[in-house]
């Protein structure tokens, strides 16, 4: 399953929820520096969705707050 996320650095603790222009938004505390962000809102990801972090893997630009992620296993868990 593919998903569109907005990610949103420097949130005071990390959570997932909310739509930013069709995108589910994903909030980290760490700064967007070295891809320190995109890591931590693949694991805020894939802690929302109850699936390990390998579970996990970015599509599209890493650079970009705007992101496309791929989610493997379980359709019926997911």
């Amino acid at each position: 399953m593919r998903v569109a996320i907005r990610v949103r650095p420097g949130s005071t603790r990390a959570r997932v929820g909310g739509v930013h222009a069709e995108a589910l938004v994903v909030q980290v505390s760490e700064r967007a520096v070295d891809g320190k962000a995109t890591e931590a809102a693949l694991r805020a990801l894939a802690a929302a969705f109850g699936v390990p972090r390998r579970e996990i893997r970015l599509v599209s630009d890493p650079t970009s707050r705007n992101k496309v992620v791929a989610v493997t296993g379980d359709p019926v868990a997911l």
